[in-house]
C-alpha cells in the first residue's frame, strides 16, 4: 500500500459521466454485476447508465468525493435528518438504463431497502478505484476523509459490501457485519456492514437491531 498523500476533492456535476464510468469499470467483474447483467458487453453499457442515476442523485442530495486524478470515488448519502427523496424519474431512468435487466436491478433495490438500518447514519453507496490503481491506499484515503467528519459528529456509517475483499477492507476501517450476509437468487452474498459513531456521541451510536432477524 502506498504511503503517498492522497488529495481528495468534492466532485461537481460536470464529472458525473466520468465517475459513473469509473464505478462501472471497477465493479464490472464482481459477482453481483455478473448476476445483474450476465453478458459482459451488455454489462459495460448498462452499469455506467445505472450508476449515473445515483451519482447525479448524490451530487444533488449527498456528497461525491474523488481523488484529484479522478482514479477513485466515494458516493455518500446522508441518512441523519430528513428522508432522502427518490431520484427524479427513478423507475423510468432505471428501465431506460437497464432494459432487459431491469427486473434484476429492481430486485437488488428491494433487497438493499429491506436490510437498510433506520438509525441516523451516512450511507456509503459506492467506493470504487480504477483497477490499475487498486491496492495503493486510494480507497482507504477516501474512507478516512469522510470518517473524520462523521467521527467529529459521532455519526455511524453503513454500507453493503459486494465482495470478500471489500468486506475485509471495510473491516479494517471499523465496520462490522450485521449478521449473516443476505443473498441474491444465485446465492451471491452481500454483507451489510455498520461502523459505530466515534467521538463525543460514541456511547449513543451502538449497532442497530439486525433487520435480518
Amino acid at each position: 500500500m502506498s504511503s503517498q498523500k492522497v488529495s481528495i476533492v468534492r466532485a461537481d456535476a460536470s464529472e458525473a459521466p466520468q465517475l459513473a464510468e469509473l464505478i462501472a469499470v471497477a465493479f464490472h467483474s464482481l459477482d453481483v454485476a455478473r448476476w445483474l447483467v450476465p453478458n459482459p458487453d451488455r454489462r459495460a453499457e448498462v452499469l455506467p447508465a445505472n450508476f449515473r442515476i445515483f451519482v447525479d442523485h448524490a451530487l444533488a442530495h449527498g456528497e461525491v468525493h474523488t481523488t484529484t486524478d479522478r482514479s477513485a470515488v466515494a458516493v455518500w448519502f446522508p441518512r441523519d435528518s430528513e428522508p432522502l427523496p427518490e431520484p427524479a424519474a427513478y423507475q423510468h431512468r432505471v428501465a431506460i438504463a437497464c432494459g432487459e435487466a431491469t427486473d434484476r436491478f429492481v430486485l437488488l433495490d428491494e433487497l438493499f431497502d429491506k436490510h437498510h438500518p433506520h438509525e441516523p447514519h451516512h450511507h456509503l453507496a459506492f467506493l470504487a478505484v480504477q483497477p490499475t490503481r487498486q491496492r495503493r491506499g486510494l480507497g482507504s484515503a477516501l474512507l478516512r476523509h469522510h470518517h473524520a467528519r462523521l467521527d467529529a459528529r459521532g455519526l455511524p456509517a453503513y454500507l453493503e459490501a459486494t465482495s470478500r475483499d471489500s468486506r475485509d477492507l471495510y473491516a479494517q476501517h471499523g465496520y462490522h457485519q450485521m449478521g449473516e450476509p443476505f443473498r441474491l437468487p444465485d446465492e451471491t452474498p452481500i454483507w451489510a456492514m455498520w461502523r459505530p459513531g466515534l467521538g463525543a456521541a460514541r456511547a449513543e451510536a451502538s449497532e442497530p437491531e439486525d433487520v435480518n432477524k
